[in-house]
């Protein structure tokens, strides 16, 4: 079986690197879980490194070496619980949303009336809101836990579904790798990466940084897509965050995400703010979006469509499901990736438990970076969107 980084490497498509290049060292246990989320998320930053390595040679000639310890990758999983704020007296605390530590009490497994699990999400207004609708219940962990009783964990979940809401009846692993969807899943590697027009090679702009030069436009929130386009931002790229005022966010993960961003507000319900958008993708290098499959081609910001007025173009796509399957269309967050594949189902001795960090969300954030790299270095080599 390869391990976690030559998995990685595999999308690479060139072999492991040269002896130095990717050093890792640090193992789990990490946090209080039998998965090894310290060290996969290790493999992957190991990767990520060797793709700056691989593009700073085609601009200088010269490699890089990067080392990983997976304590510090294991603690880049919850990066934002370490964020502190000045006090009074000018010392510094934690920063604690309170509105967001009562959702996670209730973004929890409870028991269905057929024995089973069920995870509800209430991390945004607007979904709290869907979830509490179809529960008929108050967002308190004593009401929520008496609503989901009432139901049948697959009654709940198509429930929920039909009212565009999230949550997710607990799955073993073995019965997810049954699913459709979980077979779709399992047939695709970790990161596709799609050509899907033509183009000249277009090499890198000159600079003291991998990425001096490229410009990136970053259309996601929470949290997956805002740790890809950070990562593109700390190998020197110039990224913008690009939202709509009226879009909820979590003040903690734009925190979290956006070191080395520049930000602004588009709507893209306005012909104006549409027409910016486009002015934007034209002259970008790398379009990243986590929206639901299919939601920006409706605003003609689809993959194709920025391809024929931006040819070259490295479009990201993030989703809780992937583009295709039984579930594609349903929204979801790292809770429901670890709820749907079994991660949450051995989580805990008595009762599943969700883990100690969000493992699914920033180690996709870094993957997605990693594939932006590869496909960002074959655009130089030989063109194509």
């Amino acid at each position: 079986m390869a391990t976690a980084f030559e998995e990685v490497m595999e999308i690479r498509g060139k072999g492991l690197p040269g002896d130095g290049e990717a050093e890792i060292t640090g193992a789990d246990p990490v946090f209080s879980t039998g998965f090894k989320i310290g060290e996969t998320c290790a493999s992957v930053l190991a990767g990520v490194g060797v793709a700056a390595s691989d593009i700073w040679a085609l601009k200088s000639g010269r490699r890089q070496n990067a080392a990983i310890d997976a304590r510090h990758a294991a603690a880049a999983l919850r990066s934002a619980v370490y964020l502190q704020k000045p006090g009074p007296d000018g010392a510094f605390a934690p920063l604690v949303n309170e509105h967001q530590a009562a959702m996670h009490k209730i973004t929890q497994p409870w028991p269905t009336k057929d024995g089973r699990w069920f995870l509800p999400h209430f991390g945004l207004p607007h979904l709290r809101d869907r979830v509490l609708g179809v529960l008929s219940c108050e967002a308190t962990p004593e009401s929520v836990s008496t609503a989901v009783a009432q139901w049948d964990a697959l009654d709940l979940e198509a429930a929920i579904d039909e009212a565009r809401a999230c949550g997710a009846m607990v799955r073993s692993n073995e019965e997810w790798l049954g699913h459709p969807h979980g077979q779709a899943l399992k047939a695709k590697p970790i990161v596709e990466i799609i050509k899907i027009a033509d183009s000249d090679p277009k090499p890198f702009p000159q600079g003291d940084r991998p990425l001096s030069g490229v410009h990136v436009l970053d259309l996601t929130r929470i949290l997956a897509g805002p740790i890809a386009a950070r990562t593109l931002a700390e190998h020197g790229a110039d990224a913008l965050m690009v939202a709509a005022e009226h879009l909820p966010q979590i003040a903690e993960h734009v925190m979290d995400t956006s070191h080395g961003k520049q930000s602004c507000y588009l709507d893209l319900d306005t012909a104006e703010g549409a027409a910016q958008l486009k002015a934007l993708a034209a002259d970008a290098d790398v379009f990243s979006q986590g929206y639901r499959p299919g939601a920006l081609s409706n605003f003609g910001f689809g993959p194709e469509d920025l391809a024929a007025i931006n040819p070259g173009i490295v479009y990201l796509s993030i989703s809780c499901f992937g583009a295709d399957g039984a579930f594609s269309h349903r929204g979801g967050w790292e809770q429901f990736a670890q709820t749907v594949t079994g991660i949450c189902m051995e989580g805990g001795a008595d009762r599943p438990a969700l883990l100690p960090a969000a493992a699914c969300d920033y180690t996709t954030g870094y993957l997605g970076a990693y594939g932006e790299l590869l496909a960002l270095a074959r655009r130089a080599r030989e063109g194509g969107s």
